[in-house]
């Protein structure tokens, strides 16, 4: 064709000139030229290496030799987000042995969809890592760390370990009344903390006449605990025994007084 079409310009008085050998076809170039890669190329013949299509003067790259359109080039070529799996063109931050795109690279429990959460991005690149995924610092520990037996909230530093839990310092405390132990002594009731007074109230063996810890002998009336010396009569405060007492209003008179008061 290109024969031809010199000789017929020949014929005309029409000087031609070659302007090159193409790089895809090896024949001479009379016309429109593209120089790249250091050849000249016939325009039709300048195409991309994978899907053929004619580059023009949209941006190429080379690679071995070969041009390739910028979109094949990036899909082939350049790393991929591990989250996206698209190709990574400007910039890529490396961790976890992968390659991400800068606004992927961020913390997302696993059981959360992304559909419906808003991801927290690293932006100081400080993050956590755990079975390969990584995670910011409040979610790592939230997920992963131990957790109070008080507050059930992540212990990060110190902790009190007991009754087969983990405590904050400052929620090993009874769970009553919020005191903290003494030299770290207390009781215990169906797996918490108390201190004395409360782990005995919580146990029913307070004293009804003074309000403290039975430990020893114990008289029991009128649904109530006593420590003997203090089941008394209510009116003379002699010592009562338990089966030589009368009850009145819910309090303990001996015989005496009781008909003195009530008879």
């Amino acid at each position: 064709m290109l024969g031809s079409l010199q000789s017929d310009l020949h014929k005309l008085g029409v000087q031609t000139v070659a302007k090159g050998v193409c790089g895809a076809c090896n024949k001479p170039i009379v016309g429109q030229v593209v120089t790249a890669m250091g050849r000249t190329w016939h325009p039709e013949h300048f195409v991309c290496t994978h899907c053929q299509e004619e580059i023009g003067s949209r941006n190429f790259f080379e690679r071995d030799g070969a041009p390739y359109c910028e979109k094949d080039y990036h899909n082939l070529f350049s790393p991929r987000c591990h989250y996206c799996n698209g190709p990574i063109l400007d910039k890529v931050v490396t961790a976890l042995d992968r390659n991400w795109h800068p606004e992927h690279f961020f913390c997302l429990p696993p059981f959360i969809s992304p559909f419906i959460f808003l991801p927290s991005l690293f932006f100081s690149l400080c993050f956590h890592e755990k079975d390969g995924k990584a995670y910011c610092r409040k979610d790592y520990f939230d997920m992963f760390a131990p957790k109070c037996g008080g507050c059930t909230r992540a212990i990060l530093e110190n902790y009190i370990s007991a009754l087969n839990s983990l405590w904050h310092p400052e929620c090993f405390v009874c769970r009553e009344c919020f005191t903290p132990f003494v030299n770290g002594s207390f009781f215990e009731h169906e797996g918490q903390p108390y201190c004395e007074g409360h782990y005995h109230e919580r146990r029913g063996s307070l004293c009804s006449g003074c309000q403290k810890p039975i430990t020893g002998r114990c008289i029991t009336a009128m649904a109530k605990k006593f420590h003997p010396e203090h089941f008394v009569c209510a009116f003379c405060l002699k010592q009562l025994n338990k089966g030589t007492f009368k009850e009145q209003n819910d309090k303990p008179y001996c015989q005496g007084c009781f008909i003195k008061l009530f008879s």
